[in-house]
């Protein structure tokens, strides 16, 4: 079975517009509730794109589980955010990220870890004021005009990252934590209103992504100094 260990965090990318030769076998891999989700999706992109994300998460986690990925049973906690669920099974903690058609998966069986990735678009409005911290804001103002966008993604990948490490999706206050995020300095969870240990406890780490993305791995190391180990796709 594959292992991470405590000094790493693997993460896995894939591109959800290539099809495979026969779609029916990434389907046959998902799970009933999996099959009906899919089948939600109004256009035929998006329904695709779920089902080579979903058969690809499964075929790279039953790599650390030693099971068949189509026998993994996944629970959800309020939020939405899955774990592998059964007894016996050797905990992993995983999360799977997409923007576009591009799927990354960060796994680590010691820490509990968020991922995000974006497709870097022009902005039509100031959003930063709606979901950044004022520090993160005032960081934000601060940098040239040309530098602008870089940052808002770099933040907000960051920030995403964190709140799905969290697992307490839309119930944690954007503004409560703020994020360090300019290019002079080291990416870094600098506050998280009313826990003092945090920016010491949580790594911050930045994705090596394709050209127009921007990405970030988030994990609770307790301080332990880790780093991303890129996997080939399968």
């Amino acid at each position: 079975m594959e292992t991470t260990g405590p000094d790493v965090i693997d993460v896995w990318s894939w591109r959800l517009d290539v099809p495979p030769p026969d779609l029916d076998m990434p389907v046959a891999l998902l799970s009933p509730d999996e099959c009906a989700r899919a089948g939600r999706f109004a256009h035929d992109r998006d329904m695709h794109r779920f089902i080579i994300a979903r058969s690809r998460m499964r075929l790279i986690l039953a790599r650390y589980l030693g099971l068949a990925p189509q026998s993994i049973c996944f629970s959800y906690n309020e939020s939405g955010k899955p774990s592998v669920s059964g007894s016996g099974i050797s905990p992993v903690h995983f999360n799977l990220t997409h923007s576009a058609d591009l799927a990354m998966l960060a796994v680590s069986d010691c820490y509990t870890l968020g991922i995000d990735i974006e497709e870097v678009r022009f902005l039509k409005e100031d959003i930063a004021k709606w979901f950044f911290s004022r520090r993160e804001c005032e960081t934000l103002r601060s940098l040239p005009a040309e530098a602008y966008l870089d940052g808002f993604y770099r933040c907000w990948t960051r920030k995403e990252a964190f709140v799905k490490a969290q697992g307490s999706g839309l119930s944690l206050p954007l503004d409560s934590f703020d994020m360090v995020f300019d290019r002079s300095n080291i990416s870094r969870l600098d506050r998280f209103e009313g826990h003092p240990d945090a920016p010491r406890n949580w790594a911050v780490l930045e994705l090596v992504v394709p050209v127009n993305f921007a990405g970030a791995v988030v994990a609770s190391t307790g301080g332990h100094q880790v780093e991303l180990r890129y996997r080939d796709t399968i």
